[in-house]
């Protein structure tokens, strides 16, 4: 009888994973016998572990054992506890210079769209963004009527126009971080190089004001950027029909825009993991880490985030830190969550949801230490607040929830012009204004999702290679970035997913 499949990922685990299912008594990871089932996915242990003693996955510390594991154990959430413990952050111990080109080989480019100031789209889209929630109907009203019109097709080159609202703008302080937070979103997405021009529209009595944001930025209105506002348009009707004509104004002149040969280190690539499961470190992650690998060493740009799903490997990311001063920005960001999560009555070292635990994962370190493998082993270039624009290439942090359409709007909002999202459980997601790339960690998902999922991860677990499928990926987000179009965009997905992050009181 062939004796299932399983994965040892360090010399140093306890655990190995189940790559089958496992049934009592089957022979197992060289010989251990199996106490009970095991799903697919999740953890067996292959020696015995004391009640209190450390369970190690990826060479690392994933929790402790809430009683005595003996091998051939299941070890999931009836056996595993958490608890804090000291970590070595070395900070710096692991920076190297970026590789660079290897010897003949030639720099990387896709076909994309040449802004003012430099900076490069990969779509060509028309904005409407509300101010506050309040102009959010007239916003969508808008969108409707120009989509209804079938004016877009006399414009070929425009990828469409796209309505942005959210829930916020109002009953907020008009001061300090929140506002500064919600400023830098708008105006990241209004100056997003996928867009050819942004109509922005408010109803003018909002604590969130149009002119303070253009006087904070130095906008004005013109070719790329128009405003209005709702109460000084004369109401709900004449608002849409201003802002319908301020879109027609707008569309020969973005219908100029064509695509031209631009190199891969005009790429800013945003990484996303969502509905993440127990093959979500073994697969997808470290093959998106090896796509952002190539990437940085053709001279792009990757944005790793997602703050709270990054604790308890944050002491990774300080050791490949270019400088002691980046590492420390880090510890500062776990610091800081920390003390908000109490102060909303939770914590950090919460456990993953639901599907996550069904999917094999058992605790925060777990599924962090697994998160972090999307960011590849390039050093840490800086770390940026929300939605803060990136302006230095290489592997950076940017500071977000780990709820994934906030998370990706402050990205978008950075400057990510191209994004990967990671899944296993199958996490129905798309992003406009920047194209969204859903990659799957195991082969079941992919083919029951096919419509949603661009590429299959799960055949790493049959023998391909890591670097294999980070070129795969790779080639796939040059190919993305030219214009070919992702499956959550073959959908329509991407009208819904702008969630600027709401920190502080709604009042």
């Amino acid at each position: 009888m062939t004796e299932p499949r399983t994965l040892r990922l360090n010399a140093a685990d306890n655990v190995v994973i189940a790559i089958d299912a496992l049934a009592e008594g089957m022979q197992a990871a060289g010989g251990v016998s199996v106490s009970g089932r095991v799903p697919k996915g999740h953890k067996l242990a292959v020696e015995a572990i004391a009640e209190g003693a450390p369970i190690r996955k990826f060479g690392q510390i994933i929790g402790f054992a809430a009683k005595p594991i003996a091998a051939g154990d299941w070890v999931h959430e009836h056996n595993v506890v958490l608890h804090d413990f000291e970590r070595d952050y070395a900070f710096a111990t692991e920076a190297k210079p970026d590789e660079g080109l290897r010897p003949g080989e030639a720099p990387a480019s896709f076909q994309g769209f040449l802004r003012p100031g430099g900076r490069v789209g990969t779509r060509n889209y028309i904005g409407i963004l509300s101010s506050v929630n309040c102009s959010a109907t007239v916003v969508d009203f808008i969108a409707e009527e120009i989509q209804r019109s079938g004016i877009l097709a006399d414009y070929p080159n425009v990828d469409g126009v796209v309505p942005f609202t959210h829930g916020t703008g109002c009953g907020m302080a008009s001061k300090g971080e929140e506002f500064d937070l919600l400023a830098r979103t708008q105006w990241g997405y209004a100056s997003h190089p996928n867009f050819s021009a942004i109509l922005m529209i408010g109803l003018g009595c909002e604590v969130f004001q149009i002119p303070r944001l253009k006087a904070a930025y130095g906008i004005e209105d013109g070719a790329h950027f128009q405003s209005l506002v709702i109460q000084e348009s004369g109401g709900t009707r004449k608002s849409i029909e201003a802002g319908v004509a301020k879109i027609k104004e707008m569309l020969p002149l973005a219908n100029r825009s064509v695509r031209r040969t631009v190199p891969a280190s005009a790429l800013t690539l945003a990484l996303q993991c969502g509905g993440s499961d127990g093959y979500s470190g073994l697969t997808a992650n470290p093959a998106l880490g090896a796509a952002v690998d190539l990437l940085v060493r053709h001279g792009g740009t990757a944005i790793l985030s997602e703050t709270p799903e990054i604790f308890g490997a944050e002491h990774l990311l300080t050791r490949r830190a270019e400088s002691r001063e980046v590492g420390q920005k880090i510890v500062d960001l776990i610091e800081w969550w920390k003390d908000y999560a109490a102060r909303a009555g939770g914590e950090l070292n919460n456990n993953p949801s639901p599907g996550n635990k069904a999917g094999g994962l058992t605790t925060i370190l777990e599924k962090s230490l697994g998160a972090a493998a999307k960011g590849g082993t390039s050093t840490l270039r800086g770390v940026y607040r929300y939605a803060e624009r990136i302006d230095r290439a290489g592997f950076v942090y940017m500071d977000t929830p780990g709820y994934d359409p906030v998370a990706a709007t402050g990205q978008v909002a950075g400057g990510a012009n191209v994004l990967c999202f990671t899944t296993g459980r199958g996490s129905a997601y798309g992003c406009k204004p920047t194209p969204s790339i859903k990659l799957a960690t195991n082969s079941d998902l992919y083919r029951r999702m096919e419509e949603d999922m661009d590429i299959d991860c799960g055949d790493i677990l049959d023998g391909v290679s890591i670097e294999e499928k980070g070129r795969q990926i790779f080639e796939h987000v040059l190919a993305v970035a030219s214009g070919q179009r992702s499956k959550s965009e073959l959908l329509g997905y991407g009208r819904n997913e702008f969630v600027p992050w709401q920190i502080g009181a709604v009042m």
